[in-house]
């Protein structure tokens, strides 16, 4: 995973090398699979590219097929599915070894006035009084925090809590819920296609391990095998992802070897700007 912002927007800047055919770089990491939230960032990117400037993406859907290899780039191939008066379509496949590892539809909308309401948000702690992610992971895990820094150097994580260590609210009709604060380490330009890239990015980070919190497990935990199955996220208002946004995450469901989760992203002054559902694989091995 990058260990910088700067790398981050590196790999978010993918080469073209056709009409709607792109490339995208890998970083270096530890990690033995390509990090599912840059597959679905960079694939978002290349839908980007596609469509006119003035129609932003309100969702995308995307299935992970095969584990990505992190030693070679991945190819994305945008086929220009439809583009209507205030609708388009694009459907990405990302391939490597000449084999199908990812595919994401994704939908894009002229902005229009109408109807407006949202959820409320939970109340939360300043992000500023939260423990990073790592300084969390290293007491769960005993891996230190330094270690976990590394691979997530491009983004600041705050840990609020979870149901079951504390920090969320005991609420017995939802005993797998967690919440944390994120933000990109640094500022980003004015692009909003760049922001809703690196919010897909960042939304894969931590909402399979929501599932886990009942459980007294973590994802790398020795034997648990983990993976993300199929990501949804639908862009509801306009957003920094330089700014904090606070993920409130919770799963209803996990059996099978398999835990939804869903997440709904606010930001600080408490408008909601996106929301995320995932199921992924939690394999006891």
């Amino acid at each position: 995973m990058p260990r910088s912002l700067d790398e981050l927007l590196d790999l978010l800047d993918l080469e073209q090398i056709e009409d709607n055919l792109f490339r995208g770089r890998q970083p270096e990491t530890r990690l033995q699979r390509v990090f599912g939230g840059q597959v679905a960032g960079q694939a978002l990117v290349a839908a980007t590219r596609t469509m006119e400037p003035d129609r932003p993406v309100h969702s995308l859907h995307a299935y992970f097929l095969r584990p990505g290899d992190t030693s070679v780039p991945i190819v994305y191939d945008v086929e220009r599915t439809r583009d209507g008066r205030s609708f388009g379509t694009r459907r990405v496949v990302a391939r490597q070894h000449g084999r199908t590892i990812f595919y994401m539809s994704a939908s894009f909308h002229t902005s229009e006035p109408g109807f407006d309401h949202q959820d409320t948000p939970p109340d939360f702690p300043e992000p500023e009084s939260c423990p990073t992610l790592g300084e969390v992971m290293e007491k769960v895990s005993g891996r230190p925090s330094d270690a976990w820094a590394e691979e997530w150097a491009a983004l600041d994580v705050r840990y609020v809590g979870d149901s079951r260590r504390g920090g969320v609210p005991p609420d017995p009709t939802h005993p797998a819920r967690a919440r944390v604060w994120f933000r990109a380490a640094g500022r980003l330009p004015d692009d909003p296609v760049l922001h809703s890239c690196v919010l897909a990015y960042a939304s894969d980070l931590t909402l399979l391990g929501v599932t886990l919190v009942p459980h007294d497990t973590y994802i790398g935990a020795p034997g648990l095998q983990t993976a993300s199955l199929d990501h949804a996220v639908w862009f509801h208002r306009p957003f920094r992802a330089d700014e904090w946004l606070l993920y409130d995450q919770v799963s209803p469901s996990a059996s099978g070897s398999r835990g939804l989760a869903t997440g709904s992203l606010f930001t600080r002054d408490g408008r909601l700007v996106a929301t995320v559902v995932q199921e992924g694989l939690i394999r006891q091995t």
